[in-house]
C-alpha cells in the first residue's frame, strides 16, 4: 500500500508578494497552489492508495471563498482519481467559536466521494485500490475541551501541561484498543511532540501549547505516524516512523534552508515500511548579508558584487538584503543601481543597519575634579589626536578658558 503524508499547507499566505495582473491574486498563493498541484500529478500518476493531510489546510480559520475553491478543485481531482483523501483538522482550522464549522467540513457536509474529515479523535476505516487501511485521527484540540476551569483554577503552567499529556495519552490509548491487529494502521495527529525541531512558527511557545512525548505517540500497533503543526520537515523515530512532513511551502525566511514537499510511504507487512521524502519546487528564499567597510570608495560596487556573486539564486526568488554600514555611507548608496541589480528577483527587500560612532567617554570617576583644559587633554588622548594637532587645539583652549 502507498500513500501520501503532507501538511501544513497554509494556503492565503501572502507575505513578500505581488498582484498578479491576469489574476488579480497574490503570486504567492499561486506558489502555494503550484506546489499544491506537483503533489496531486505526483498521486495521480504513481497512483497511490491513500493521501493523508496532517491539518492547517489555510493560514486563518476564515478561508476566503476564492481559497475555499481552490482547495475543492485539488481535492476534486484526487477524489475524481478514486484517491481516497483524508484531512486532519488543525489549530488554523478551527473556529472562533465551538458552534461554527471547521474549514474543512464542508466536505464531509456534503458527502464528498472518497474525502473522509477528522475533526475529533476516532477511528476511520478506509477502503483504497490496495485494500483497507485504518486511520487513527488526533486533531488539534481545544485546551477548554479537555480541561474545564474547575480542573485548572489551582495548577500551574507545568502541572496543566502534564494533565494535558495525560488525557491526550489516554485518548491515543482509546484508539489503539479499538485497532484491527490484522489491518495496517496509522496515526494521523496534529500536536507537538517533544524533541521536535521547530521550523518557522519560532514564536510557539511551549508554556502556551500541549506537547506530547514521543513514547506517547510511537506505538508499535502504528505502522506510521503522520505528523502536521511542526513546519520543519523531520523524522522523530523510524521504528514505527514518526515523521512531521512539514509545510508544503517555505513561509518566511526561517524555512530558507528547509527543503520543502511530502513523504511518499509504502506499508509492506506489519513493521516493513519504506518512506522517502520527495521535494516540491518550491519559492527560492535568499539572505545576502554585507557589512560596508568605513574607507570603502565605492560602496554600491561592493554590494553588487556580492549580488553578483549570488548567480542564478537570485532569479526568481524572495531576496533580502541586510547592509550594515557606517555612519555617514548611507548617502552614498546608489539605491536605483542596487535596485536594477536585483530585477531578476520575485520580489526583495534592501535593509539598513547603520553603525553610529561610539561616544568616547573618558570615565566617571575623577572626571567632575577635572579642569576644563584638563578635560580637553584627556579627551584629545582618548581619540588619539596627532602632536601636532592637539597642541594646536591645547592652545585654543587655553585662550577661551583664560576668557571666562
Amino acid at each position: 500500500m502507498k500513500l501520501i503524508h503532507f501538511a501544513d499547507l497554509h494556503l492565503g499566505v501572502e507575505s513578500y508578494g505581488k498582484i498578479e495582473p491576469t489574476s488579480g491574486l497574490s503570486s504567492r498563493f499561486h506558489d502555494f497552489l503550484a506546489v499544491l498541484d506537483e503533489l496531486v500529478d505526483y498521486a495521480i500518476e504513481s497512483k497511490v492508495d491513500l493521501v493523508v493531510f496532517g491539518g492547517d489546510a489555510y493560514k486563518t480559520r476564515d478561508p476566503t471563498p476564492t481559497q475555499q475553491r481552490e482547495f475543492a478543485k485539488r481535492i476534486n481531482r484526487l477524489s475524481l482519481h478514486n484517491i481516497p483523501i483524508f484531512l486532519l483538522i488543525g489549530n488554523h482550522d478551527l473556529p472562533n467559536a465551538i458552534g461554527r464549522a471547521t474549514t474543512t467540513e464542508i466536505f464531509d457536509t456534503l458527502a464528498v466521494k472518497n474525502v473522509y474529515v477528522a475533526n475529533k479523535p476516532e477511528v476511520f476505516r478506509i477502503p483504497t485500490p490496495g485494500g483497507e487501511i485504518q486511520v487513527a485521527a488526533l486533531p488539534w484540540l481545544r485546551r477548554s475541551a479537555l480541561l474545564s476551569r474547575e480542573e485548572t483554577k489551582d495548577l500551574n503552567f507545568e502541572q496543566i501541561n502534564q494533565r494535558l499529556q495525560q488525557i491526550l495519552t489516554g485518548v491515543i490509548e482509546a484508539q489503539v484498543a479499538k485497532l484491527d491487529p490484522s489491518l495496517p494502521a496509522i496515526l494521523a495527529a496534529h500536536v507537538w511532540v517533544s524533541g521536535a525541531k521547530v521550523g518557522s512558527e519560532k514564536t510557539m511557545t511551549i508554556g502556551q501549547e500541549h506537547v506530547l512525548l514521543l513514547s506517547n505517540i510511537a506505538r508499535p500497533e502504528f505502522d506510521y505516524i503522520a505528523l502536521g503543526h511542526i513546519h520543519k520537515h523531520q523524522v522523530l523515530s523510524p521504528n514505527p516512523p514518526a515523521v512531521y512532513a512539514g509545510s508544503l511551502e517555505r513561509l518566511d525566511f526561517s524555512d530558507e534552508n528547509d527543503d520543502k514537499g511530502f513523504y511518499v510511504v509504502e506499508i509492506r507487512g506489519k513493521g516493513q515500511v519504506a518512506y522517502e521524502f520527495q521535494q516540491v519546487n518550491a519559492r527560492r528564499f535568499l539572505t545576502i548579508e554585507l557589512k560596508l567597510e568605513p574607507g570603502d570608495s565605492d560602496p554600491t560596487a561592493t554590494v553588487l558584487s556580492a549580488i553578483a556573486e549570488q548567480g542564478e539564486k537570485v532569479k526568481e526568488a524572495i531576496v533580502r538584503v541586510n547592509l550594515i554600514l557606517p555612519e555617514g555611507m548611507e548617502s552614498q548608496l546608489r539605491d536605483n543601481d542596487i535596485r536594477d541589480a536585483l530585477k531578476g528577483a520575485h520580489y526583495f527587500t534592501v535593509a539598513r543597519e547603520v553603525q553610529r560612532e561610539a561616544r568616547v567617554r573618558m570615565g566617571v570617576t575623577g572626571a567632575e575634579e577635572l579642569t576644563p583644559i584638563d578635560a580637553l587633554k584627556k579627551w584629545l588622548e582618548l581619540k588619539n589626536t596627532s602632536p601636532e594637532k592637539m597642541k594646536v587645539l591645547m592652545e585654543y583652549g587655553e585662550q577661551i578658558t583664560k576668557e571666562d
